[in-house]
Formats: C-alpha cells, sequence, structure tokens
C-alpha cells in the first residue's frame, strides 16, 4: 500500500553554469544566483496491493522526480510518504556493476546489493542468465558487454529482489521488442500480487496494463483514473501544443 499526501519538491538551479576550471577561477569571488523550480507541487495519491498505477507526462512533467522520491532517492520538501513494505526500483538497472568483474561474479555481487539471499542466487542463477539471454557470456568480464546487454541482465537480478513495491521508469524499453514482451509478461504473471508504479512513454502498455492512470504536468497531477479516458485526454492536450 502507498499513500502520498501534499507532496511537493523544490530544486535550485544556476542561472549560469561554469564548465571547466577557468569558469570557476574567473567566477571564484562571484555569488552564483539560483532560481527554484518546482519540480512536484502538492502531489496526493493512494494505492493499494497488486495495483498497478501508470505515470504519464511530457519530459520534465515530474514523473522521474516522483519516483526518485518513492524511491528514497530524493526527499521530499514538504509533504508525507507512506509505503508498506520493500521498494525495489526499476530506474537505472545494473547500479553497482563492476565493469573488471564477469557477468557470473556480478550476478552475485548485484543480487547481494539488492538484498537478495545467496543460496536464493545460486538457486535462480540459471534462470537468471537465460532470462537475461547471456548465458555463452557468463564468465566474460562486463566491460565486453554492450549496454542493452547490461540492461537485460541487470532486469533479469532485479526480478527476484524481495519487495512488495516495484518503481518502473520506461525499464521495460530494455532490449528488442520480444525481450520487452517477454519482461512484460514476467511482471504480470510473477508479480501480479505486488504493487507497481509504471512510468512510460508507450501509451499501450500503460493501457493494456494499468488499473489506473495519473498523468502529471508541471508537476502537478493534472488528472488521475481510467486508463482509456485519462490517456485520451493526454493524447489530445499534447496535439495542441
Amino acid at each position: 500500500m502507498i499513500k502520498i499526501e501534499n507532496l511537493s519538491k523544490t530544486f535550485l538551479v544556476p542561472h549560469e553554469k561554469r564548465f571547466n576550471i577557468k569558469d570557476y577561477f574567473i567566477h571564484f569571488f562571484s555569488k552564483m544566483n539560483y532560481e527554484k523550480f518546482n519540480a512536484l507541487n502538492d502531489i496526493s495519491f493512494n494505492m493499494e496491493k497488486g495495483e498497478w498505477l501508470g505515470i504519464i507526462g511530457s519530459n520534465g512533467a515530474g514523473k522521474s522526480t516522483l519516483l526518485k522520491i518513492l524511491a528514497g532517492i530524493y526527499s521530499p520538501d514538504s509533504g508525507k510518504i507512506v509505503i508498506k513494505g520493500n521498494v525495489v526500483p526499476f530506474l537505472e538497472l545494473g547500479v553497482g556493476f563492476h565493469s573488471e568483474l564477469s557477468a557470473r561474479d556480478n550476478i552475485y555481487l548485484n543480487g547481494l546489493l539488492l538484498g537478495i539471499p545467496r543460496k536464493k542466487i545460486q538457486e535462480k542463477f540459471d534462470e537468471i542468465i537465460d532470462f537475461a539471454e547471456i548465458r555463452p557470456f557468463v564468465d566474460q568480464k562486463l566491460k565486453n558487454f554492450s549496454s542493452g546487454m547490461q540492461a537485460r541482465l541487470g532486469f533479469a537480478i532485479a526480478m527476484h529482489a524481495p519487495a512488495d513495491v516495484f518503481l518502473i521508469d520506461e525499464i521495460l524499453a530494455v532490449g528488442d521488442y520480444a525481450f520487452q514482451q517477454k519482461s512484460l509478461n514476467t511482471f504480470k504473471n510473477k508479480l501480479k500480487d505486488k504493487t507497481i508504479v509504471f512510468v512510460s512513454h508507450d501509451m499501450n502498455k500503460i493501457k493494456e496494463n494499468c488499473n489506473r492512470v495519473m498523468w502529471i504536468a508541471d508537476g502537478r497531477i493534472k488528472e488521475i483514473g481510467n486508463p482509456e479516458k485519462v490517456i485520451a485526454n493526454y493524447i489530445i492536450s499534447e496535439q495542441r501544443v
């Protein structure tokens, strides 16, 4: 269960950028000027166990900021957050991977970082490498893997993390179409009793899988409710821009 009340987040954005040492030296004694950017304003919503909530909106609307607050990466400036259960964020897959280690070693390393017991990693090892489609390369160093292969591996490991809530930010766009469908079907079948917060620009995936949809615009909830209705209104709004 997730309960969010009056959540707000503001960032300070510098007016001028300092790109190199010379810029810092020239402006060393000058005061950096900032302006406030309201990333999220008065966000409130609830989720029940087993619900899929799709979050849509244009780039910069506040979707990823909201997920990072739910994941504990950012702290809100104000508001209340209640999340019952363990949370696993599918935001940046493979965080904690070591490029000089083999895929085999990284499975154990990343799995332990995600809270997966070593015994369970051993039990699921073959399933992980087959799901990630890397069996022929499992003993190669990760630095030799493409970014897509690393993302697939990160996804395959994270699927086994002990969690009640999964936060997904465009991660189901990893790999080719066949892998995307396999990933989505795995979520639907194996994690059907889990609570899923799903951010995506793919309106079809949102419509087909989510119980409700929340449209965020300029850091505020524009609309929340029936997927077809909310998505239709969002598309009409985008066509007017």
